[in-house]
């Protein structure tokens, strides 16, 4: 019985979605982290995968039955398109059914070059390996779709980037990863069938509810741009800057993918970046829907020749669902934000508390997960008060923000305490802040020290929950601790 049973139904598609690819191994590959909750969900044996795993996610030893291909795609790139892309340092093993029936990729990223590579080692350093994985853990424990990691091993070689720095894999899971460039790609080359066939396909793994439909192409289009919208309201919720919403950085499931230059904000600034190759902003936090329905446009243009009716009305139809987006994703992130402030019963004036609460958190330079974390407190009662204040650099205007929000939400019939028991629910106490992470980064990178990147995992794995002893992860970094730029990796 093979270790992992893989199916590989992405390679049942034409020869040219993909290329064979081979990992280029690890001198000694040494296994630091292992997904066992993950591993469960997937119904992978876990305790031999602990025995065998370092030989397996780092590339030298490929499982019965894997495919080992390296997907095409195109994409824009900060808006420039690049014809050809590819997985040019991840490479596919397969797909497994989890015993609810659902289906996931499992990929090596940083194993190695491919012919996608365009001249790069297709290595991967430890640290982009470890944000990777906490910050894609982090994501699912707050409840957002999201990439999984399942493994990460270190490879005993070095890969060289502004320094030399250890080699590592991370073996990681997701629904496909199948891209907005993935359907460029073809498309690009006047593939029209390529784009058919793979748009049947990502009917089949994700969309079945529009198989039947006489316009499926076009509900399969609408669908997506749901996903996105809702997925996107709920990176905003928690902070959330991707960093570089490149075409080919948006899963066409509706997952968070690729955690490069990512991060969460600290001290809340609308136009807030931290990617250092995004110089004018592109990406920027409260870019990020924009880009979104920027990306879907271009996903359209892809699959305008599928929609039912003659192109003027394929045009039509595509207009109407972008616009339709928007207001998908206003309402998605009403909804979000209504949640976050505790406004249990709808009013017409919600947008403007909202949005004033924002201002105020922008003009004080408060701490954008504190500062929600101290209003929940405050929601069971003026002895919190102080903690809210104490985020903003006028706390009297903080104050006085905060005497309106409860005659706002007085007479709404919500006892304080329930209040705060929903608020709570949807404002973490721990989020992966830059600044921790690459603690944990350093450690390893320069001692061998994996102690801080596993007490970082823990707390972060109950992000809604208190935790005595661990008020490090939750608080907002000092002055000399802020990391105000995060990179690629590649």
């Amino acid at each position: 019985m093979p270790l992992i049973g893989f199916d590989n139904s992405y390679t049942r598609l034409p020869a040219h979605f993909f290329a064979d690819a081979e990992a280029a191994g690890a001198s000694e590959p040494w296994m630091f982290a292992f997904n066992d909750t993950l591993a469960a969900e997937l119904g992978l044996d876990a305790e031999a995968l602990k025995r065998n795993g370092a030989a397996i996610f780092s590339g030298n030893e490929k499982p019965d039955g894997a495919a080992n291909v390296a997907l095409a795609y195109a994409g824009h790139q900060f808006g420039h398109f690049v014809p050809q892309l590819g997985d040019g340092r991840a490479m596919l093993l397969g797909e497994v059914t989890a015993p609810d029936g659902r289906h996931f990729d499992i990929q090596l990223k940083g194993s190695g070059p491919t012919r996608f590579s365009r001249n790069g080692d297709g290595r991967a350093a430890i640290g982009p390996v470890m944000r990777e994985y906490l910050v894609s853990e982090a994501m699912h424990a707050l409840g957002i779709p999201t990439t999984r990691a399942l493994a990460a091993v270190t490879t005993g070689d070095p890969v060289y980037r502004e320094r030399v720095q250890p080699g590592a894999v991370l073996a990681r899971v997701a629904a496909s990863h199948i891209r907005v460039g993935t359907f460029q790609y073809l498309a690009a080359r006047g593939d029209n069938e390529g784009v058919r066939q793979l748009a049947d396909h990502v009917i089949a793994r994700h969309y079945p509810e529009v198989s039947e439909s006489d316009d499926r192409y076009f509900d399969l289009y609408q669908a997506i741009a749901a996903r996105q919208a809702a997925l996107i309201a709920r990176w905003m919720g928690v902070g959330f800057i991707h960093g570089v919403m490149n075409t080919d950085n948006m899963a066409v499931s509706g997952e968070t993918i690729d955690f490069g230059p990512c991060a969460f904000m600290d001290t809340y600034t609308a136009k807030k970046v931290f990617s250092s190759i995004d110089r004018n902003g592109r990406y920027a936090y409260a870019n990020q829907p924009a880009i979104g329905q920027w990306n879907l446009a271009r996903l359209a243009e892809c699959l305008l020749p599928h929609f039912t009716g003659g192109e003027e009305q394929a045009i039509e139809k595509a207009n109407a669902a972008l616009t339709h987006y928007g207001e998908v994703f206003q309402a998605q992130w009403l909804k979000v934000m209504r949640a976050k402030l505790g406004l249990v019963r709808e009013k017409d004036d919600d947008l403007k508390m909202v949005q004033s609460f924002l201002g105020l958190m922008e003009e004080g330079g408060a701490d954008f997960s504190l500062a929600f974390l101290r209003l929940a407190a405050a929601a069971g009662g003026p002895t919190a008060d102080r903690e809210l204040r104490g985020e903003f650099s006028a706390p009297d205007a903080a104050q006085l923000w905060l005497d309106g929000w409860r005659l706002y939400t007085a007479g709404d019939g919500v006892d304080p305490a329930e209040r705060q028991r929903l608020m709570r629910a949807v404002n973490p106490a721990f989020i992966p802040r830059n600044h921790r992470i690459e603690e944990a980064i350093r450690a390893a990178e320069f001692d061998g020290d994996f102690s801080l990147f596993e007490a970082l995992h823990k707390v972060l794995a109950r992000p809604y929950e208190d935790q005595p002893g661990h008020e490090r992860y939750q608080a907002a970094p000092l002055a000399h601790e802020e990391v105000p730029r995060t990179f690629c990796g590649t």
